[in-house]
């Protein structure tokens, strides 16, 4: 059988398994000789969901954690780069540097949402998509999530980036910048929406991470750390 139980599928089957009937039909064609039950399967994908969400969304909510890991760290955008440069030309590195680090602490912030929606989404899925992303890619639960929950998570992430950038003093940090930049010499003005681009990149470091656990999940025996793991997810290694 193709490796397909993931950790976002995993909340999507648990949650079904009470209200799907063909899902719980196939729930029963699975062993019931005593070495796996049904609810051994619910409680193991259960588990899998908890160590996704655990190992790679929530830890985007930590300090450092957008701005300290360099797969979702949260760079200039374009119409910023020259400000960088110009700033460190003159001698304000600091401060561009601490204009980077409060854009990636309101992401941090910000992601604190994200958990919610996704089991939301997932209480939605039809059987369609449950058989969909079985026969599906390494990616194939993280672009169901991101088709169903893109314009709700950007909703929850603007309002929520927008008041971090006041509360960890982004917006004061960036005022400074911008006006300490348009005040040089021979430079074309700039004033970016810092809030809707941060957001964006919130987003796509979110779907990011949980790719990264989707693919370990599917294919590396190893990430599978508890008795009930190794059972379950066992059953796709046939």
């Amino acid at each position: 059988m193709k490796k397909i139980l993931i950790p976002v599928f995993a909340v999507m089957l648990s949650v079904s398994f009470s209200g799907c009937a063909e899902l719980q039909q196939m729930a029963e064609q699975f062993p019931q000789n005593g070495i796996i039950t049904n609810a051994d399967i619910a409680a193991g994908l259960k588990e899998a969901l908890d160590k996704g969400i655990d190992k790679q969304v929530s830890k985007l909510t930590a300090t450092d954690g957008f701005y300290k890991n360099e797969m979702v760290k949260i760079l200039l955008p374009d119409e910023l780069k020259k400000v960088d440069e110009g700033l460190r030309k003159v001698g304000l590195g600091s401060l561009a540097d601490e204009g980077l680090k409060m854009m990636n602490r309101a992401a941090e912030d910000a992601v604190k949402e994200a958990t919610p929606i996704f089991v939301s989404a997932v209480k939605d899925m039809t059987f369609n998509d449950a058989k969909n992303i079985l026969m599906g890619d390494d990616r194939s639960a993280t672009t169901y999530l991101e088709k169903t929950t893109t314009t709700q998570l950007y909703s929850k992430f603007n309002p929520v980036i927008k008041s971090s950038f006041g509360k960890v003093g982004a917006d004061k940090v960036w005022e400074n910048i911008i006006n300490k930049y348009n005040k040089l010499p021979f430079v074309d003005k700039v004033n970016p929406d810092l809030t809707d681009y941060v957001t964006s990149q919130a987003l796509n470091g979110v779907f990011t991470m949980i790719s990264v656990e989707e693919k370990e999940i599917r294919n590396n025996i190893s990430e599978r750390t508890s008795p009930l793991l190794k059972k379950v997810f066992a059953l796709q290694d046939n």
